[in-house]
Protein backbone atom coordinates (compact mmCIF):
# COMPACT_ATOMS: atom_id res chain seq x y z
CA UNK A 1 0.00 0.00 0.00
CA UNK A 2 1.34 3.55 -1.21
CA UNK A 3 2.01 5.76 2.28
CA UNK A 4 -0.25 7.90 1.24
CA UNK A 5 -3.65 5.63 0.67
CA UNK A 6 -2.32 3.73 4.11
CA UNK A 7 -2.80 7.36 5.75
CA UNK A 8 -6.20 7.68 4.35
CA UNK A 9 -7.94 4.60 5.22
CA UNK A 10 -5.75 5.24 8.52
CA UNK A 11 -7.55 8.95 9.20
CA UNK A 12 -11.67 7.03 7.89
CA UNK A 13 -10.88 4.41 11.19
CA UNK A 14 -10.34 7.40 13.36
CA UNK A 15 -13.14 9.09 11.98
CA UNK A 16 -15.23 6.16 13.32
CA UNK A 17 -12.77 5.68 16.14
CA UNK A 18 -15.50 7.19 18.85
CA UNK A 19 -18.87 5.42 17.59
CA UNK A 20 -16.70 2.17 18.15
CA UNK A 21 -15.84 3.09 21.42
CA UNK A 22 -19.13 3.65 22.76
CA UNK A 23 -20.14 0.35 20.86
CA UNK A 24 -17.74 -1.82 22.75
CA UNK A 25 -17.56 0.27 26.02
CA UNK A 26 -13.70 -0.89 26.53
CA UNK A 27 -13.40 0.30 30.64
CA UNK A 28 -9.66 0.05 29.90
CA UNK A 29 -9.79 3.32 27.59
CA UNK A 30 -10.81 5.04 30.74
CA UNK A 31 -7.78 5.63 32.54
CA UNK A 32 -5.14 8.09 32.86
CA UNK A 33 -1.47 7.93 33.32
CA UNK A 34 -1.84 8.67 36.91
CA UNK A 35 -4.46 5.75 37.50
CA UNK A 36 -2.79 3.15 35.35
CA UNK A 37 -1.93 0.04 36.45
CA UNK A 38 0.89 -0.35 33.80
CA UNK A 39 3.87 1.04 34.66
CA UNK A 40 6.19 3.91 32.91
CA UNK A 41 8.68 0.83 32.10
CA UNK A 42 5.69 -1.85 30.60
CA UNK A 43 5.99 -2.85 27.23
CA UNK A 44 3.27 -3.07 25.18
CA UNK A 45 3.69 -4.72 21.54
CA UNK A 46 2.85 -7.16 18.84
CA UNK A 47 4.22 -10.83 18.95
CA UNK A 48 5.33 -12.75 16.10
CA UNK A 49 7.43 -15.94 14.58
CA UNK A 50 9.60 -16.48 11.72
CA UNK A 51 7.90 -18.98 9.79
CA UNK A 52 4.55 -17.21 10.08
CA UNK A 53 5.61 -13.84 9.04
CA UNK A 54 8.94 -13.83 7.09
CA UNK A 55 8.49 -15.95 3.73
CA UNK A 56 11.67 -16.10 1.60
CA UNK A 57 11.90 -19.70 3.07
CA UNK A 58 15.15 -20.13 0.35
CA UNK A 59 16.22 -17.23 0.11
CA UNK A 60 19.82 -15.78 1.21
CA UNK A 61 21.30 -18.78 2.04
CA UNK A 62 18.38 -19.96 4.71
CA UNK A 63 18.07 -24.18 4.93
CA UNK A 64 14.79 -26.38 5.18
CA UNK A 65 13.45 -26.45 8.68
CA UNK A 66 10.75 -29.34 9.89
CA UNK A 67 7.48 -26.62 9.07
CA UNK A 68 9.38 -26.14 5.44
CA UNK A 69 8.57 -29.47 5.03
CA UNK A 70 5.72 -30.29 6.74
CA UNK A 71 3.71 -27.86 5.12
CA UNK A 72 4.82 -28.92 1.41
CA UNK A 73 3.28 -32.43 2.11
CA UNK A 74 -0.54 -32.59 0.95
CA UNK A 75 -3.31 -33.09 3.71
CA UNK A 76 -1.67 -31.38 6.67
CA UNK A 77 -2.74 -27.95 5.94
CA UNK A 78 -6.50 -27.52 5.83
CA UNK A 79 -6.18 -25.13 2.82
CA UNK A 80 -2.94 -26.39 1.03
CA UNK A 81 -0.71 -23.63 1.63
CA UNK A 82 2.40 -22.94 2.97
CA UNK A 83 4.68 -20.41 4.65
CA UNK A 84 7.10 -19.82 1.50
CA UNK A 85 6.01 -16.45 0.98
CA UNK A 86 3.76 -16.02 4.27
CA UNK A 87 3.16 -11.99 4.60
CA UNK A 88 6.72 -11.86 3.27
CA UNK A 89 8.13 -9.52 6.33
CA UNK A 90 12.00 -10.41 5.36
CA UNK A 91 11.52 -8.18 2.67
CA UNK A 92 8.61 -5.88 4.15
CA UNK A 93 10.17 -4.83 7.67
CA UNK A 94 10.61 -1.32 7.19
CA UNK A 95 6.52 -1.35 5.84
CA UNK A 96 5.62 -3.29 9.18
CA UNK A 97 7.67 -0.57 11.15
CA UNK A 98 5.86 2.27 9.80
CA UNK A 99 2.73 -0.06 11.26
CA UNK A 100 4.27 -0.25 14.61
CA UNK A 101 5.39 3.23 14.90
CA UNK A 102 1.75 4.43 13.97
CA UNK A 103 0.16 2.47 16.96
CA UNK A 104 3.05 3.23 19.27
CA UNK A 105 4.25 0.00 20.56
CA UNK A 106 7.41 0.27 22.70
CA UNK A 107 8.70 -3.91 21.51
CA UNK A 108 8.36 -6.23 18.79
CA UNK A 109 8.41 -9.81 19.48
CA UNK A 110 9.90 -11.99 16.71
CA UNK A 111 11.66 -15.03 16.53
CA UNK A 112 15.00 -15.80 14.56
CA UNK A 113 14.85 -18.64 12.24
CA UNK A 114 17.25 -21.56 13.38
CA UNK A 115 17.81 -22.91 9.62
CA UNK A 116 18.50 -19.12 8.60
CA UNK A 117 21.41 -18.70 10.54
CA UNK A 118 22.07 -22.59 10.65
CA UNK A 119 21.38 -24.55 7.38
CA UNK A 120 22.96 -27.19 8.96
CA UNK A 121 22.55 -27.28 12.64
CA UNK A 122 26.53 -27.32 14.09
CA UNK A 123 27.15 -29.62 11.36
CA UNK A 124 27.64 -26.69 8.95
CA UNK A 125 29.00 -23.20 8.48
CA UNK A 126 26.78 -20.21 10.03
CA UNK A 127 24.61 -18.24 7.45
CA UNK A 128 26.49 -14.68 6.99
CA UNK A 129 23.31 -13.58 5.43
CA UNK A 130 20.71 -14.67 7.63
CA UNK A 131 23.02 -12.51 10.35
CA UNK A 132 23.22 -9.98 8.38
CA UNK A 133 19.25 -9.97 7.64
CA UNK A 134 18.58 -9.86 11.97
CA UNK A 135 20.86 -7.07 12.15
CA UNK A 136 19.27 -4.99 10.20
CA UNK A 137 15.75 -5.83 11.58
CA UNK A 138 16.97 -5.26 15.35
CA UNK A 139 18.88 -1.93 14.57
CA UNK A 140 16.20 -0.23 12.54
CA UNK A 141 13.76 -1.49 15.27
CA UNK A 142 16.14 0.03 17.70
CA UNK A 143 16.51 3.89 15.82
CA UNK A 144 12.18 3.43 16.12
CA UNK A 145 12.25 3.23 19.60
CA UNK A 146 11.04 -0.45 20.12
CA UNK A 147 12.77 -3.07 21.83
CA UNK A 148 13.11 -6.46 20.02
CA UNK A 149 11.75 -9.30 22.07
CA UNK A 150 13.71 -12.15 20.28
CA UNK A 151 12.43 -15.98 20.81
CA UNK A 152 15.35 -18.78 19.46
CA UNK A 153 13.25 -21.03 18.30
CA UNK A 154 9.03 -20.96 17.63
CA UNK A 155 8.25 -24.86 16.46
CA UNK A 156 10.69 -24.66 14.10
CA UNK A 157 14.32 -26.80 13.76
CA UNK A 158 16.46 -27.33 10.91
CA UNK A 159 15.42 -30.47 8.63
CA UNK A 160 19.11 -31.13 9.34
CA UNK A 161 19.00 -32.24 12.68
CA UNK A 162 15.48 -34.36 11.78
CA UNK A 163 17.22 -36.36 9.47
CA UNK A 164 20.26 -36.90 11.20
CA UNK A 165 18.98 -38.30 14.86
CA UNK A 166 15.46 -37.55 15.46
CA UNK A 167 15.87 -34.17 16.92
CA UNK A 168 13.94 -33.70 20.34
CA UNK A 169 14.01 -37.41 20.19
CA UNK A 170 17.96 -37.30 20.96
CA UNK A 171 20.43 -35.92 23.75
CA UNK A 172 22.98 -34.54 20.64
CA UNK A 173 19.73 -31.65 20.07
CA UNK A 174 20.98 -30.13 22.87
CA UNK A 175 24.69 -29.79 21.70
CA UNK A 176 22.84 -27.98 18.52
CA UNK A 177 20.88 -25.79 20.72
CA UNK A 178 23.34 -24.89 22.83
CA UNK A 179 25.67 -23.87 19.69
CA UNK A 180 22.66 -21.92 18.20
CA UNK A 181 21.50 -20.02 21.08
CA UNK A 182 25.36 -19.11 21.65
CA UNK A 183 26.01 -17.95 17.97
CA UNK A 184 22.80 -15.41 18.50
CA UNK A 185 23.93 -14.04 22.03
CA UNK A 186 27.48 -13.19 20.38
CA UNK A 187 25.87 -11.45 17.44
CA UNK A 188 22.83 -9.62 18.63
CA UNK A 189 23.31 -9.74 22.65
CA UNK A 190 24.67 -6.43 22.58
CA UNK A 191 21.33 -4.88 21.58
CA UNK A 192 18.70 -7.32 22.54
CA UNK A 193 17.98 -7.19 26.22
CA UNK A 194 14.72 -9.91 26.16
CA UNK A 195 15.73 -13.50 25.14
CA UNK A 196 13.30 -16.57 25.05
CA UNK A 197 14.55 -19.90 24.48
CA UNK A 198 11.38 -21.42 23.66
CA UNK A 199 7.96 -20.45 22.20
CA UNK A 200 5.35 -22.88 23.84
CA UNK A 201 7.54 -26.47 24.38
CA UNK A 202 4.09 -27.68 25.62
CA UNK A 203 2.04 -27.04 22.25
CA UNK A 204 5.13 -28.71 20.52
CA UNK A 205 5.62 -31.40 22.01
CA UNK A 206 1.87 -32.62 22.72
CA UNK A 207 0.88 -31.81 18.78
CA UNK A 208 4.27 -32.97 17.37
CA UNK A 209 4.81 -36.33 19.30
CA UNK A 210 1.28 -37.55 20.97
CA UNK A 211 -1.27 -36.16 18.48
CA UNK A 212 1.00 -35.70 15.37
CA UNK A 213 -0.94 -32.89 14.23
CA UNK A 214 2.31 -31.08 14.13
CA UNK A 215 6.52 -31.79 13.01
CA UNK A 216 7.61 -34.13 13.04
CA UNK A 217 3.67 -35.92 13.59
CA UNK A 218 4.59 -38.81 15.50
CA UNK A 219 1.98 -40.54 17.35
CA UNK A 220 -0.11 -43.81 18.61
CA UNK A 221 -2.99 -44.64 16.55
CA UNK A 222 -5.29 -44.23 19.84
CA UNK A 223 -3.99 -40.74 19.69
CA UNK A 224 -4.13 -40.09 16.02
CA UNK A 225 -2.82 -40.93 12.66
CA UNK A 226 0.90 -41.38 12.32
CA UNK A 227 2.80 -43.79 10.48
CA UNK A 228 5.43 -44.26 13.63
CA UNK A 229 5.88 -42.81 17.49
CA UNK A 230 4.51 -43.61 20.86
CA UNK A 231 1.94 -40.89 22.44
CA UNK A 232 2.72 -42.45 25.56
CA UNK A 233 6.35 -41.84 25.94
CA UNK A 234 7.93 -39.70 23.49
CA UNK A 235 6.28 -36.67 24.25
CA UNK A 236 7.93 -36.75 27.95
CA UNK A 237 11.46 -37.78 25.68
CA UNK A 238 10.86 -34.81 23.58
CA UNK A 239 10.06 -32.79 26.89
CA UNK A 240 12.86 -33.48 29.01
CA UNK A 241 15.62 -32.82 26.11
CA UNK A 242 13.81 -29.29 25.53
CA UNK A 243 13.97 -28.80 28.93
CA UNK A 244 17.99 -29.57 29.15
CA UNK A 245 18.31 -27.08 26.01
CA UNK A 246 16.97 -24.54 27.62
CA UNK A 247 19.03 -24.95 30.85
CA UNK A 248 22.40 -25.43 28.37
CA UNK A 249 21.40 -21.88 26.64
CA UNK A 250 20.27 -20.45 29.89
CA UNK A 251 23.88 -21.38 31.55
CA UNK A 252 25.88 -20.11 28.11
CA UNK A 253 24.03 -16.93 28.83
CA UNK A 254 24.65 -16.17 32.48
CA UNK A 255 28.47 -17.36 32.19
CA UNK A 256 29.54 -15.86 28.99
CA UNK A 257 27.34 -12.99 28.10
CA UNK A 258 24.90 -11.79 30.55
CA UNK A 259 27.00 -9.61 32.94
CA UNK A 260 28.09 -7.72 30.44
CA UNK A 261 24.87 -7.55 28.02
CA UNK A 262 22.85 -6.81 30.85
CA UNK A 263 19.79 -8.72 29.38
CA UNK A 264 17.50 -11.69 30.83
CA UNK A 265 16.43 -14.61 29.53
CA UNK A 266 13.31 -17.07 29.78
CA UNK A 267 11.05 -19.25 28.29
CA UNK A 268 7.64 -18.76 26.68
CA UNK A 269 4.48 -21.49 27.81
CA UNK A 270 1.02 -21.72 26.50
CA UNK A 271 -1.24 -21.11 29.22
CA UNK A 272 -4.76 -22.19 29.48
CA UNK A 273 -6.62 -21.21 32.66
CA UNK A 274 -8.47 -24.62 33.87
CA UNK A 275 -11.58 -24.24 35.59
CA UNK A 276 -13.24 -26.81 37.32
CA UNK A 277 -16.44 -27.96 35.55
CA UNK A 278 -17.99 -28.69 39.52
CA UNK A 279 -16.72 -27.41 43.20
CA UNK A 280 -15.80 -31.15 43.74
CA UNK A 281 -12.53 -32.07 45.46
CA UNK A 282 -11.94 -34.48 42.89
CA UNK A 283 -12.66 -32.11 40.17
CA UNK A 284 -10.27 -29.35 41.51
CA UNK A 285 -7.51 -31.74 41.85
CA UNK A 286 -8.22 -32.42 38.37
CA UNK A 287 -7.61 -28.58 37.60
CA UNK A 288 -4.33 -28.90 39.15
CA UNK A 289 -3.07 -32.10 37.24
CA UNK A 290 -4.40 -30.16 34.09
CA UNK A 291 -1.75 -27.74 34.85
CA UNK A 292 1.13 -30.11 36.15
CA UNK A 293 0.64 -32.14 32.83
CA UNK A 294 0.21 -29.00 30.53
CA UNK A 295 2.25 -26.29 31.64
CA UNK A 296 4.32 -26.91 35.11
CA UNK A 297 5.50 -29.98 33.42
CA UNK A 298 7.94 -27.68 32.01
CA UNK A 299 7.87 -24.40 34.34
CA UNK A 300 8.59 -26.69 37.49
CA UNK A 301 11.63 -28.46 36.30
CA UNK A 302 12.98 -25.03 35.11
CA UNK A 303 12.40 -23.18 38.13
CA UNK A 304 11.68 -26.08 41.03
CA UNK A 305 14.53 -28.41 39.16
CA UNK A 306 12.03 -31.52 39.52
CA UNK A 307 9.07 -32.17 37.59
CA UNK A 308 5.29 -31.81 39.20
CA UNK A 309 4.79 -34.31 41.98
CA UNK A 310 1.27 -35.37 39.97
CA UNK A 311 3.36 -36.32 37.41
CA UNK A 312 5.79 -38.20 39.19
CA UNK A 313 2.84 -39.78 41.39
CA UNK A 314 1.02 -41.03 37.98
CA UNK A 315 4.16 -41.79 35.57
CA UNK A 316 5.81 -43.40 38.34
CA UNK A 317 9.63 -44.59 36.22
CA UNK A 318 7.96 -43.96 32.91
CA UNK A 319 9.07 -39.96 33.63
CA UNK A 320 12.79 -39.11 32.87
CA UNK A 321 15.04 -38.58 35.74
CA UNK A 322 17.15 -35.12 36.12
CA UNK A 323 20.85 -36.36 37.16
CA UNK A 324 22.14 -34.37 40.22
CA UNK A 325 24.08 -31.88 37.54
CA UNK A 326 20.95 -31.33 35.56
CA UNK A 327 19.25 -30.27 38.60
CA UNK A 328 21.55 -27.62 39.75
CA UNK A 329 21.45 -25.80 36.21
CA UNK A 330 18.06 -25.96 35.92
CA UNK A 331 17.44 -24.80 39.52
CA UNK A 332 16.09 -21.02 38.97
CA UNK A 333 16.54 -21.70 35.26
CA UNK A 334 15.29 -18.81 34.09
CA UNK A 335 14.93 -14.55 34.50
CA UNK A 336 10.99 -14.09 33.13
CA UNK A 337 8.26 -16.44 32.07
CA UNK A 338 6.09 -15.54 29.06
CA UNK A 339 2.69 -16.33 29.20
CA UNK A 340 0.76 -16.94 26.38
CA UNK A 341 -2.86 -17.21 27.16
CA UNK A 342 -5.71 -17.13 24.68
CA UNK A 343 -8.48 -18.78 26.44
CA UNK A 344 -10.60 -21.17 29.28
CA UNK A 345 -11.51 -24.58 29.58
CA UNK A 346 -13.28 -26.45 32.05
CA UNK A 347 -12.13 -29.80 33.98
CA UNK A 348 -13.44 -33.05 34.83
CA UNK A 349 -11.98 -35.86 37.08
CA UNK A 350 -11.41 -38.84 35.28
CA UNK A 351 -9.04 -40.28 37.77
CA UNK A 352 -12.07 -41.29 40.40
CA UNK A 353 -15.40 -41.13 38.11
CA UNK A 354 -15.80 -42.55 34.77
CA UNK A 355 -15.38 -40.13 31.70
CA UNK A 356 -16.08 -40.13 28.20
CA UNK A 357 -13.00 -40.70 26.04
CA UNK A 358 -11.14 -37.04 25.30
CA UNK A 359 -8.50 -34.63 25.33
CA UNK A 360 -7.43 -35.07 28.66
CA UNK A 361 -8.70 -38.25 29.90
CA UNK A 362 -5.69 -40.17 29.69
CA UNK A 363 -3.08 -41.39 32.04
CA UNK A 364 -0.27 -39.25 30.14
CA UNK A 365 -2.14 -36.21 29.92
CA UNK A 366 -3.28 -36.62 34.24
CA UNK A 367 -7.01 -38.39 33.62
CA UNK A 368 -8.48 -34.90 33.35
CA UNK A 369 -10.77 -34.04 30.78
CA UNK A 370 -11.16 -30.89 29.12
CA UNK A 371 -14.54 -29.30 28.12
CA UNK A 372 -15.36 -26.29 27.01
CA UNK A 373 -19.21 -27.06 27.89
CA UNK A 374 -20.46 -26.79 31.29
CA UNK A 375 -24.86 -28.16 31.55
CA UNK A 376 -24.56 -27.75 27.69
CA UNK A 377 -23.24 -24.01 27.51
CA UNK A 378 -19.91 -23.09 26.62
CA UNK A 379 -17.29 -21.37 29.13
CA UNK A 380 -17.57 -18.46 27.29
CA UNK A 381 -18.55 -17.24 23.64
CA UNK A 382 -17.30 -19.22 20.55
CA UNK A 383 -15.28 -18.32 18.30
CA UNK A 384 -14.34 -18.88 14.30
CA UNK A 385 -10.80 -20.72 16.35
CA UNK A 386 -12.19 -24.24 17.38
CA UNK A 387 -10.15 -23.92 20.64
CA UNK A 388 -10.74 -20.35 21.54
CA UNK A 389 -13.11 -19.12 23.65
CA UNK A 390 -13.47 -15.80 25.29
CA UNK A 391 -13.41 -15.89 29.16
CA UNK A 392 -11.54 -12.42 30.06
CA UNK A 393 -11.16 -13.86 33.66
CA UNK A 394 -9.24 -16.47 33.13
CA UNK A 395 -6.66 -13.65 32.25
CA UNK A 396 -6.23 -12.71 35.89
CA UNK A 397 -7.13 -16.41 36.70
CA UNK A 398 -3.68 -17.88 35.00
CA UNK A 399 -1.38 -14.94 36.06
CA UNK A 400 -2.54 -15.18 39.44
CA UNK A 401 -2.39 -18.62 39.39
CA UNK A 402 1.63 -18.67 37.86
CA UNK A 403 2.29 -15.75 40.61
CA UNK A 404 1.83 -17.92 43.29
CA UNK A 405 3.36 -21.01 42.26
CA UNK A 406 6.30 -19.34 41.40
CA UNK A 407 6.54 -16.47 43.61
CA UNK A 408 6.30 -13.79 41.48
CA UNK A 409 8.53 -14.26 38.99
CA UNK A 410 8.57 -11.92 36.19
CA UNK A 411 5.88 -12.32 33.55
CA UNK A 412 5.45 -11.40 30.04
CA UNK A 413 2.55 -11.95 28.55
CA UNK A 414 3.87 -13.22 24.94
CA UNK A 415 1.02 -13.30 23.13
CA UNK A 416 -2.79 -12.64 23.61
CA UNK A 417 -5.32 -12.62 20.62
CA UNK A 418 -8.23 -13.19 18.63
CA UNK A 419 -8.96 -14.97 15.50
CA UNK A 420 -11.58 -14.63 12.99
CA UNK A 421 -12.62 -16.87 10.09
CA UNK A 422 -12.14 -14.61 6.90
CA UNK A 423 -11.73 -16.25 3.61
CA UNK A 424 -11.46 -12.69 1.51
CA UNK A 425 -8.83 -11.36 0.16
CA UNK A 426 -10.21 -8.13 -0.02
CA UNK A 427 -10.56 -6.15 2.77
CA UNK A 428 -14.45 -5.22 3.63
CA UNK A 429 -16.15 -2.93 6.48
CA UNK A 430 -17.37 -6.14 7.82
CA UNK A 431 -13.63 -7.48 8.14
CA UNK A 432 -12.03 -3.95 9.05
CA UNK A 433 -14.50 -2.84 11.92
CA UNK A 434 -13.40 -6.26 13.98
CA UNK A 435 -15.51 -4.95 17.28
CA UNK A 436 -15.14 -8.32 18.56
CA UNK A 437 -11.36 -8.42 18.68
CA UNK A 438 -11.92 -5.10 20.27
CA UNK A 439 -13.84 -6.30 22.83
CA UNK A 440 -11.90 -9.33 23.44
CA UNK A 441 -8.52 -7.68 23.62
CA UNK A 442 -10.32 -4.60 25.75
CA UNK A 443 -12.12 -7.88 28.28
CA UNK A 444 -8.36 -9.57 28.36
CA UNK A 445 -6.23 -6.47 29.21
CA UNK A 446 -8.89 -5.20 31.62
CA UNK A 447 -8.49 -8.45 33.82
CA UNK A 448 -4.49 -8.12 33.50
CA UNK A 449 -4.73 -5.11 34.75
CA UNK A 450 -7.00 -6.32 37.73
CA UNK A 451 -4.10 -8.42 38.17
CA UNK A 452 -1.05 -6.12 38.36
CA UNK A 453 -3.06 -4.39 41.04
CA UNK A 454 -3.04 -7.44 43.37
CA UNK A 455 0.41 -7.45 42.56
CA UNK A 456 1.56 -9.34 39.90
CA UNK A 457 5.13 -8.69 38.24
CA UNK A 458 3.78 -8.39 34.47
CA UNK A 459 6.26 -6.35 33.11
CA UNK A 460 4.77 -6.59 29.27
CA UNK A 461 1.97 -7.62 26.84
CA UNK A 462 2.44 -8.40 23.39
CA UNK A 463 -0.88 -8.75 21.32
CA UNK A 464 -0.94 -11.55 18.02
CA UNK A 465 -0.50 -10.10 15.95
CA UNK A 466 0.34 -7.30 13.84
CA UNK A 467 -0.90 -8.66 10.26
CA UNK A 468 -2.67 -11.78 9.29
CA UNK A 469 -0.32 -14.39 8.65
CA UNK A 470 -0.16 -18.32 8.39
CA UNK A 471 -2.10 -20.09 11.04
CA UNK A 472 -0.16 -23.37 11.37
CA UNK A 473 -2.43 -26.08 10.40
CA UNK A 474 -4.78 -24.07 9.86
CA UNK A 475 -3.09 -22.10 6.86
CA UNK A 476 -4.27 -18.33 5.76
CA UNK A 477 -8.09 -19.51 6.88
CA UNK A 478 -7.93 -17.62 10.02
CA UNK A 479 -7.31 -14.21 10.66
CA UNK A 480 -5.83 -13.22 13.95
CA UNK A 481 -4.16 -9.59 12.52
CA UNK A 482 -4.91 -5.53 13.66
CA UNK A 483 -3.83 -5.41 10.06
CA UNK A 484 -5.81 -7.27 7.02
CA UNK A 485 -3.86 -8.94 4.65
CA UNK A 486 -4.40 -9.43 0.89
CA UNK A 487 -2.67 -12.37 0.73
CA UNK A 488 -2.35 -11.66 -3.27
CA UNK A 489 -0.79 -7.94 -3.29
CA UNK A 490 -0.01 -8.35 0.43
CA UNK A 491 -1.46 -5.13 0.96
CA UNK A 492 -1.59 -4.24 4.80
CA UNK A 493 -4.88 -2.44 5.40
CA UNK A 494 -5.44 -1.18 9.14
CA UNK A 495 -8.49 -2.67 11.34
CA UNK A 496 -10.52 -0.79 13.85
CA UNK A 497 -8.43 -3.18 16.35
CA UNK A 498 -5.56 -1.04 15.39
CA UNK A 499 -7.00 2.34 15.95
CA UNK A 500 -7.81 0.88 19.22
CA UNK A 501 -4.74 -0.78 20.43
CA UNK A 502 -2.95 2.67 19.50
CA UNK A 503 -5.70 4.58 21.99
CA UNK A 504 -5.11 2.53 24.72
CA UNK A 505 -1.24 2.77 24.45
CA UNK A 506 -1.54 6.40 24.25
CA UNK A 507 -3.92 6.29 27.49
CA UNK A 508 -1.31 3.98 29.11
CA UNK A 509 2.27 5.32 28.47
CA UNK A 510 4.09 8.72 28.08
CA UNK A 511 4.92 10.59 24.66
CA UNK A 512 7.70 9.14 22.97
CA UNK A 513 10.18 10.45 19.94
CA UNK A 514 10.07 7.53 17.06
CA UNK A 515 13.12 8.35 14.36
CA UNK A 516 11.62 7.32 11.08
Amino acid sequence: MELSHLYHALLALEMCFSVIMVLCNPVSLKGNLDSSPFPSSFLFGTASSSYQFEGAYLSDGKGLNNWDLFTHKPGNIVDGSNGDVAVDQYHRYLEDLNLMNYIGVNSYRFSISWARILPQGRFGSVNKAGINHYNKLINTLLLRGIKPFVTLTHYDIPQELENRYGAWLSPEVREDFKYYADICFKHFGDRVKYWVTFNEPNVAVIRGYRSGLYPPSRCSSSFGNCSSGDSENEPFVAAHNIILSHAAAVDIYRTKYQKQQRGSIGIVMNAIWYEPISNSYEDKQAAERAQSFYMNWFLDPIILGKYPLEMQEILGSDLPVFSNHDQKKLKSGLDFIGVNHYTSFYIRDCMFSVCEHGPGSSKTEGFALRTALKDGIFIGKSTAVDWLYVYPQGMDKIVTYIKKRYNNIPMFITENGFGENDKSDSPTEESLNDLNRVEYISGYLDTLAAALRKGADVRGYFLWSLLDNFEWTSGYTIRFGLHHVDYATLERTPRASAIWYKQFIANHTSPQEFSA
